[in-house]
Parts: C-alpha cells; sequence; structure tokens
C-alpha cells in the first residue's frame, strides 16, 4: 500500500495515467466546435486582413517599382507611353554631378535631367554641329522619338539654340543599352571619337571616363543584363535536366521512408557506432597533439595571452582540454547505451512502424504540397499588400531647378505644386526650372495610417502562415493515429482518412489551430521587434544593453521552439480527442513529461535518422549533379550528355535547394507520423493491460520489446 501510494504521489505533479475507455477506438467522431471565440475572433480578423488588401488594391500603384518614370512622373511602358518602355536621359553626366542643394535633395528620386521615355535607346554617337545648328530646321538636326513629347520638330517656331536652352531635346547621344528600363551608356568595348566633346571635354578618352562614372562603378565591372541573360539560356538548356534530378530527389527520399520500415534498426546503430567512432578517433588524434607539443614543451606560458586564436592550437593545454571534453562525451554516450538500450529499441520499433504507417497511407505524401500551395498563396499575398500600401497615394509635383544655380533660380525654393501636364516654363525666369515628381501624397487618412496597415499585414501574414501549418500537423496527425488505433491493420483504417482528418480539423477545430498560430504568431512578433530594435540600435549599446538584448533574444528563441513542441503534440490531441487547445496542449505535456526519458531518447534518435536522410538525398543529388555538369561522367550518347553551360553552379545549386526543399517536405510527414504514433503508443501503454477488454493496439515488435502481449479470450477460461 505505502509503495503504490508513493507512486501515485510521485505521477501527481504531470497527472495520473488516462483512463480506460471502453468506447475508444480511434479518433473521436462525435465531437464539436472547440475554442469558438478564437475562431470567430480568426474569421474577423481574416476579412478586415480582406479588407486592408482591397485598399491597398484601390490606392496602391505598384507600377512605380515596375515602370520606370519620366521627367513628368508619368511611367514609361504603360498608359500613354505605352510601347515606350525604357527611359532616356538627356545628359546622363548630371545624374551622379548635382548642380545645386535642392538638386541633390532630390537626387535619390529624380536625375537632375529631363527625361523621356523611348522605344530604343540610342545606338551611336551624335553630336550637333555648330555651325549648322542656326542654319538647319530643328527636325534636320534632332530626332523627334529622343525629344520631349510637348515639342513636334516640325511645327515649332522654336530655334535649335532655344530648343537645347529649353532642353527640349538631347546635346548629344551616345550607344546605350537597356537596364532595367533605363538607357545606360555602353561601357565595353566601345571607342569613343575623338570629337565627341561634351561640357568642354577637349578629348574622347576624357568623355568617357565621364560617361563611366556617371554610369557607376558596378555598371562598369559587371554587366547584369549579360549575366542576367546567360543565366536564363543555362534553364533553357538545362531544366529538363533538373527536372529529372528533383524527381530522382523525390523517388531516394519515398525509398529511404519506405526502406526504414526494414533498415531503421541497422541505421540507427551504425549511425550511433560511428559516432562513437568518430569521438573515439577524435580522442585519439588529441593525445597524439598533446604528446608531441609535450615533447615540444609548448605551454600556455611560452605564448600568453593573445588575439591570434591559431596561436592556441599551438600548445598543450588546447589539446588536453579538448581530450577531456571528448572522453567526458564518450562516457556518457557509453553509458547512455548501456541504461536507454530498451529504450533505443522502442524508439526503433516507433520509426519502423511509421514508415508502415505511410506505407498504408500513401496519400500523405501528398499533402505537404497543399501546405506548400497554401504557403505560396500567403506570402504572394502579404508580398502584395506590403508593395501595393508601399506605393498608394497620388503622385506630387514641384516647381525646382534642375539646371544650374543662379541668381534668377534663387526664387525657386521648390515648395510650390505644380501640374506637368499644364506647366509652362516661361512663367518663370529660370532656365532649368522644371516640374518634376517629388513623392506620393502622404496626407490621406489611409496615407497616415500605413505604418500601422504594414504592421497589420505582417501580424496577418504570421498567423496565416502558422495557421497553415497548424492545418497540416492537425490533419497528418488525424490520418496516422487512425492507423494506430485501428486493431487489425490494415483491414480496420478508415477509407480516406487524410480527407476525413482534413474536414474534421476545419469543420471543428479552427477556433484551436487559429489560437495556437496566435500564441505562435505572438512571440514571433515580438522577436521581430527585438531584431529591429537591435538593428536600430546597435551604435548605441554598451556592454550591458548588449547583454541585455542578447539574453533576450536568447530567451524568446527558446521560448519559440518550445511553443512549437507543445503546439505540435496539442495538435495531435486535438486530432484524437477533439478537445479545445489548452486542454489537449495541458494533457500531451503532462503525457509527455510521464515519459520524458522516451521523449527524448525518440526525438534525439528521429532527428538523427532524418539528418542522415536529408544528407543522403541532398549530398546524392548534388555529387551527381557536380560530376555531371562539369562533364566528368563520360556518356558515349549525345542525346544524354550533358549541355554547355556558362555557369555550370547554377543547375547544381538549383538541384541542392530543390533537393532539400523536397527531402524536408516528405520527412517533415515522416517526423509527424513518428510523433503521432509515439503519443498513441503512450496513452495505449496506459489506457490498456492486454486483456481480452482491454487489449494493446501496438505492434507485435512493440509488445515484445516491453514483454507485452494480448491475452486471447481462451487463455482466460482456461485460468
Amino acid at each position: 500500500m505505502g509503495k503504490k501510494k508513493k507512486a501515485e504521489s510521485s505521477s501527481e505533479p504531470y497527472g495520473e495515467s488516462v483512463k480506460y475507455d471502453p468506447t475508444f477506438n480511434g479518433p473521436i467522431k462525435n465531437r464539436s466546435c472547440t475554442d469558438i471565440l478564437c475562431c470567430a475572433l480568426f474569421m474577423v480578423f481574416i476579412v478586415g486582413y480582406m479588407v486592408v488588401g482591397i485598399l491597398a488594391w484601390l490606392y496602391g500603384d505598384p507600377r512605380e517599382v515596375i515602370y520606370p518614370r519620366n521627367s513628368t512622373g508619368m511611367y514609361c511602358g504603360a498608359g500613354g507611353n505605352e510601347g515606350k518602355s525604357y527611359v532616356f536621359y538627356f545628359d546622363i553626366l548630371k545624374c551622379v554631378t548635382p548642380t545645386g542643394i535642392l538638386t541633390s535633395a532630390l537626387n535619390r528620386l529624380q536625375c537632375p535631367t529631363t527625361q523621356v521615355c523611348v522605344s530604343k535607346c540610342p545606338d551611336n554617337f551624335w553630336l550637333p554641329v555648330l555651325s549648322v545648328v542656326s542654319v538647319l530646321p530643328p527636325d534636320m538636326i534632332f530626332q523627334q522619338e529622343y525629344c520631349n513629347p510637348s515639342i513636334n520638330l516640325k511645327t515649332t517656331t522654336l530655334k535649335p539654340n532655344e530648343i537645347l536652352a529649353k532642353e527640349l531635346c538631347p546635346a548629344y547621344t551616345i550607344p546605350s543599352s537597356p537596364l532595367f528600363g533605363r538607357c545606360v551608356p555602353k561601357l565595353g568595348d566601345v571607342v569613343y571619337p575623338a570629337n565627341f566633346t561634351i561640357d568642354g571635354t577637349t578629348m574622347g578618352n576624357a568623355t568617357a571616363e565621364e560617361v563611366k562614372g556617371a554610369a557607376g562603378d558596378l555598371l562598369s565591372s559587371f554587366n547584369a543584363k549579360e549575366v542576367g541573360m546567360r543565366i536564363f539560356e543555362d534553364f533553357t538548356k538545362s531544366w529538363y535536366w533538373i527536372l529529372i534530378g528533383l524527381v530522382i530527389a523525390m523517388i531516394v527520399s519515398l525509398l529511404f521512408l519506405l526502406l526504414l520500415r526494414f533498415l531503421a534498426g541497422i541505421l540507427v546503430w551504425i549511425l550511433i557506432i560511428a559516432l562513437i567512432a568518430v569521438i573515439a578517433y577524435g580522442i585519439w588524434h588529441c593525445y597524439w597533439e598533446y604528446d608531441e607539443l609535450n615533447k615540444r614543451g609548448a605551454t600556455i606560458t611560452t605564448v600568453g595571452i593573445t588575439t591570434d586564436i591559431a596561436v592556441y592550437g599551438q600548445v598543450k593545454e588546447t589539446w588536453l582540454a579538448i581530450l577531456i571534453i571528448l572522453v567526458v562525451m564518450e562516457i556518457i554516450i557509453l553509458l547512455l547505451l548501456i541504461f536507454l538500450r530498451k529504450r533505443i529499441l522502442i524508439a526503433i520499433a516507433l520509426i519502423k512502424e511509421a514508415s508502415k504507417a505511410i506505407g498504408h497511407i500513401m496519400s500523405s505524401l501528398v499533402y505537404p504540397l497543399f501546405t506548400f500551395l497554401l504557403l505560396v498563396i500567403c506570402v504572394a499575398y502579404w508580398g502584395m499588400i506590403a508593395l501595393y500600401l508601399a506605393t498608394s497615394g497620388e503622385p506630387l509635383y514641384r516647381v525646382v531647378n534642375l539646371g544650374s544655380p543662379s541668381p534668377s533660380c534663387n526664387a525657386i525654393s521648390g515648395n510650390e505644386t505644380c501640374n506637368p501636364m499644364a506647366f509652362n516654363a516661361s512663367m518663370y525666369d529660370c532656365e532649368g526650372v522644371k516640374c518634376a515628381f517629388y513623392k506620393y501624397n502622404d496626407e490621406g487618412l489611409l496615407q497616415r495610417n500605413l505604418f500601422n496597415l504594414q504592421i497589420y499585414n505582417i501580424i496577418g501574414f504570421l498567423w496565416c502562415m502558422n495557421f497553415v501549418i497548424a492545418l497540416g500537423q492537425c490533419t497528418l496527425a488525424g490520418a496516422f493515429a487512425s492507423y494506430y488505433w485501428a486493431f487489425k491493420k490494415p483491414g480496420d483504417i478508415p477509407h480516406f482518412p487524410v480527407s476525413s482528418a482534413f474536414i474534421r480539423s476545419l469543420r471543428y477545430h479552427t477556433g484551436s489551430l487559429a489560437f495556437g498560430a496566435l500564441i505562435l504568431t505572438i512571440v514571433q512578433l515580438i522577436r521581430i521587434i527585438l531584431e529591429y530594435l537591435d538593428h536600430k540600435l546597435k551604435n548605441y549599446h554598451n556592454p550591458v544593453t548588449k547583454f541585455l538584448m542578447c539574453c533576450l533574444k536568447c530567451c524568446f528563441w527558446c521560448l519559440e521552439k518550445f511553443i512549437k513542441f507543445l503546439n505540435r503534440n496539442a495538435y495531435i490531441m486535438i486530432a484524437v480527442y477533439g478537445k479545445n487547445f489548452c486542454v489537449s496542449a495541458k494533457n500531451a505535456f503532462k503525457l509527455l513529461m510521464r515519459n520524458v526519458v522516451r521523449v527524448v531518447v525518440l526525438d534525439k534518435i528521429t532527428d538523427l535518422l532524418l539528418f542522415f536522410g536529408k544528407l543522403l538525398v541532398v549530398g546524392g543529388v548534388g555529387v551527381l549533379s557536380f560530376f555531371f555538369f562539369t562533364g566528368r561522367i563520360k556518356i558515349p550518347d549525345p542525346t544524354f550528355q550533358a549541355p554547355v553551360l556558362n555557369y555550370y553552379w547554377l543547375p547544381i545549386l538549383t538541384l541542392l535547394v530543390g533537393s532539400y526543399m523536397i527531402a524536408h517536405g516528405f520527412f517533415s510527414v515522416y517526423n509527424m507520423c513518428v510523433d503521432t504514433l509515439f503519443l498513441c503508443f503512450l496513452e495505449d501503454l496506459e489506457r490498456n493491460d492486454g486483456s481480452p477488454t482491454k487489449p494493446y493496439y501496438m505492434s507485435a515488435s512493440l509488445m515484445k520489446i516491453l514483454n507485452k502481449k494480448n491475452k486471447s479470450v481462451k487463455s482466460k477460461e482456461k485460468k
């Protein structure tokens, strides 16, 4: 009696074992809606998120980042400038040489020279011949397509000198190529004519240097368009080989999961023995280094305190410290193997059972594609709202002097608004006066609350992302729980377990999933705020604030990991029992704490196996693609030879990223399956005792490890 009371009191902090329920045989069918209040809050929030999207769509104008602008702020390639997709700068030198204070202030918004939309960039050198400028008509000197649309060269009464003075036509053209919608002078093997001078420079080489400076040092050393075209060309040549590589990654991932049913035990023990062997080699190597340095007499006293870390590798104390650490690790691992060998066998049996479950519910491997699609929609919606909100508001224009400063232009302060379509420069006694785009209007109700709406957008993005992930976890948990609690497998497994679990999760537990996602969202939002503050205050930190900030970031990182772990197990309980989030999280936490050693062992062994699986898939595909695309695999048939590429690393990198995403998608299903079966297994141990009325649902291999078995009715009658 005393022992029994002591056992009960010891388990009291984490609750008592689950009681037997004769009506329970898997995920409960007759259930009711949970966390209705949070469900209503989530629905209201989603409606508000949709309203924010509509407002952003009505008032936003993403053309600002898609299309370049001319001097009047009109878009090139859209509206009245359709077909004219490129901006042409009349004087490219002014883009990096501001000639006034106001020009410098506006330089980040508008290049201080006239800009017009053109259908193609100029491809030749041109300068007006001064001797004939005053003789010939304007249409014989200038090209209409590169002049301001407000002037018609055939009907204008202005003389060529006046047209140049008012910057209605360019004073020169240079062979240019389009880059991000802008006509940028070519900086390759272009030879500038000796008589081609701008702004009084006497030599063509001097002009070329000025133009290169205006175009930017980046463009002089890196032709983005050329690289972009080469990358596009490589993708067109290798896309089908990339597709084949991704299919191979998918097949290898699937085979690895299915083979775990037969090879899980062998793989686990091989990996454990390999880990012990690696540490043992590390111990030997450290001892060898220590012995060699000890013979030479290289000690810490000979080098003293230094900032050169490499120096510490040449003293015996360093290797002695590492040797002691490795010896302690080796002893701990060996002791764990001795005392936890039974739990390791249980973990291996559960991993095998998970592989078997996936083999019976193959549709579970397709579900991550649906989750991925929903996540892409969330990311796209968030990105579009952020873009539309950032570009909301009507464009504002100001009267500014974009020419040389002069006393006659002092009256232009840059505060006077104007209409570019009705602007008349002749009303001002200033040669360089223009009606230039200034900024977007930020005085409206929507514009004044842009920051708040962007915060709402971020919260909506995080909440929706976490909800989609929670929905996927709850769906897979329901499907795999229906497998475990089927007494006769696979005969008792219900039809369409994944779709049934999805409908149950969405119909009854939207509120619970939203509740768990909201808790995680709040923690992630705090982490974002901390990162933002750390970035903003990095120049003002003292050691104390740096330490506090580092502690806060570390604490909230740990809290996020813990909440993800708790949510994951809570969703399993929700999928099985249909209770609300708090009750499910409490029951899951107590159940895990009553079996904390088994939890740690299973978690680490599963992580080790899945890490090995990802390494096998990604590393295998990566090595294969490297040997193939570099031509090291000699194939006589030209059909199967690698294409000649500009950058052979491009398809290799694409395959590495793609194969990792595929492996992660497959293994996330496997991980969820292991966690679900583990919780069900723990409940099975507490709920049942193997008697005819309370038989175990676990597999025969698990019962064998635990020395348990189901007693038949006949054996009971014999007794």
